[in-house]
């Protein structure tokens, strides 16, 4: 018994090292770039717009948070910046794999 609840334990470590292995950080910072995200966040600083690792910070622990921010980057919702209220760009791609593995990244900052 305690064999079958030693390897279980080690079956969803892996899983889950292995989901944090399949976000590739290059390609989402490269889509970010070209998406000009940069221009208004940073990794980890404010700028016009809240830090990454302020992002993922708040929607840790939220189930619906991959939702509320794939949302947020892809249907231009209407944001205020300084008392100026703006639609957000929406990023630069259409490919699910891709929006979901930028979304992925940011939750794992």
């Amino acid at each position: 018994m305690k064999i079958l609840a030693s390897l279980t334990l080690a079956a969803g470590l892996m899983a889950a090292s292995f989901a944090n292995a399949a976000v590739d950080a290059d390609a989402a910072q490269a889509l970010l770039k070209k998406s000009d995200c940069f221009k208004c966040h940073a990794i980890d600083k404010k700028k016009d717009g809240p830090a990454f690792k302020e992002t993922s910070k708040k929607y840790k622990g939220k189930a619906d948070a991959e939702d509320k921010l794939t949302k947020h980057i892809t249907l231009e919702p209407t944001i205020e910046i300084e008392g100026k209220k703006e639609k957000h760009k929406a990023i630069k791609s259409t490919d699910a794999a891709e929006i979901k593995n930028v979304v992925q990244w940011i939750m794992s900052l």
